[in-house]
């Protein structure tokens, strides 16, 4: 009986993880997601279940680790925010079929909003994508819609690692072997 009354919150997670596939693997919607933790605790009343102790939430080639992951609903049940928290947080995903290495983002705290479509890395911030590009700062957020991405300093949060400036490493294009000659 308990099953059927998480069960919509279950299904809300699958559908927030769904929609990242924005810039994810087209099928990674599709597959099945398997969530690992020490322990969870469900609260249907206010639509928040919360994953603690080595959590590991998987979805085709998407990954997100931490401590403890939260994942609240809005009053009609779709997907709010799903919260990562961490020393650090993990989240992978390859973006384009045929990507070997899948883009990467760290943080102490890793948000995302769904009806925003938007992530946010929070403390010790970092993204490497597939081509070894990092960004670091104390903030990261992005737009999966847009593909746009901000970088600064995370006023009205607390950090454990002040970075009063952004860090970005750009590697320079590899040249094809036609090109080259």
């Amino acid at each position: 009986m308990r099953l059927v009354k998480t069960l919509p919150i279950l299904l809300g997670l699958g559908a927030a993880l769904g929609s990242v596939s924005a810039w994810a693997l087209p099928n990674d919607s599709q597959q099945p997601i398997r969530a690992q933790a020490d322990s969870v605790q469900i609260d249907d009343k206010n639509g928040v279940a919360t994953y603690r102790g080595d959590v590991i939430i998987t979805q085709g080639s998407m990954k997100v680790t931490g401590n403890t992951v939260t994942i609240t609903r809005t009053q009609t049940g779709d997907i709010d925010v799903v919260t990562s928290v961490g020393n650090l947080a993990y989240f992978e995903q390859i973006q384009t079929q045929g990507d070997t290495k899948p883009v990467q983002g760290y943080g102490v705290t890793i948000q995302y909003h769904a009806a925003q479509n938007r992530v946010v890395l929070i403390d010790r911030a970092k993204v490497v994508d597939k081509d070894g590009n990092i960004t670091q700062g104390e903030k990261i957020v992005y737009d999966t819609n847009k593909k746009l991405a901000s970088a600064g300093r995370a006023t009205g949060s607390k950090v454990t690692e002040s970075r009063p400036r952004i860090d970005m490493v750009i590697q320079p294009k590899k040249k094809t072997d036609e090109k080259a000659q």
